[in-house]
């Protein structure tokens, strides 16, 4: 961490270069970042709340709980879609420059954290404007869990980027995945709606409490339980000590496989 913090300004400067290629020339600029998860969380209210009935789901509810889910779906996919590449990516500095291979994952997580903060402004308003003020003191439980949220990104940036390296057809397995844990995670749906075999399950993905510590403070100005929690620690813990091995045994070789 140290040896990362004095490259500071290094990986700074790839970050805001990623920002301003991507949206220059564009019209919208980083309107184009929002306009994704408002164009799905208008498609899905459109058509899902019809589907709930029996859970007392209206427009007015539905529309902030979805964005919540999109939006962290989103920084969820683009840390490892984009992680995947972010070794190749990054090939020219790593030849040039004796940096941590960990500030690589790093500048795809920070920029995927940006766009997660202009689209959680979003829901704010679209939560103070469809719920009201209430609760406002439950929103600092939100840094501890955009703290493990950014450690999550992370990690899966960093194992993406290294399994890629060694196996190069992990990016179409992984776009192939993230379809599949889309829908066991609850994204576009509350998860007290599944029940039996398939609710089990979407409980036991790692990814379930992480939308509850999300959607307690900022749509019903509760504090989170202990469980999710820590259920979302021990699932960060396992995810980023599997990281940190892999750099620790294959930052020094993985030159050889660029």
């Amino acid at each position: 961490m140290a040896a990362i913090w004095k490259c500071r300004y290094f990986w700074l400067s790839l970050v805001q270069m990623d920002l301003r290629s991507r949206y220059r020339r564009s019209l919208l600029g980083l309107g184009w970042s929002l306009l994704h998860p408002i164009a799905m969380t208008t498609v899905l209210c459109l058509v899902f709340p019809h589907f709930f009935a029996k859970a007392d789901l209206d427009v007015h509810s539905y529309a902030p709980m979805v964005l919540v889910g999109l939006s962290f779906w989103s920084f969820v996919s683009s840390s490892m879609l984009l992680g995947c590449q972010c070794l190749f990516q990054g090939e020219r500095y790593i030849r040039q420059f004796p940096a941590p291979m960990a500030i690589y994952p790093l500048r795809i997580v920070l920029g995927s954290s940006f766009h997660f903060a202009m689209a959680l402004l979003v829901v704010v308003v679209l939560r103070f404007g469809m719920i009201g003020f209430s609760g406002l003191f439950s929103f600092i439980s939100l840094l501890p869990t955009f703290i493990l949220m950014f450690i999550l990104g992370w990690s899966l940036a960093v194992l993406a980027g290294f399994v890629t390296t060694y196996f190069p057809d992990m990016q179409h397995l992984t776009e192939v995945g993230l379809q599949i844990v889309f829908y066991a995670t609850p994204i576009i749906y509350p998860a007290d709606t599944i029940k039996g075999n398939l609710g089990w399950l979407i409980g036991c993905n790692p990814l379930t409490p992480y939308i509850a510590l999300l959607r307690s403070p900022l749509l019903y100005g509760e504090f989170p339980s202990l469980t999710h929690y820590l259920a979302a620690l021990a699932s960060t813990t396992i995810i980023a000590g599997a990281a940190t091995f892999t750099l620790v045994r294959l930052q020094k070789t993985i030159i050889f496989q660029l």
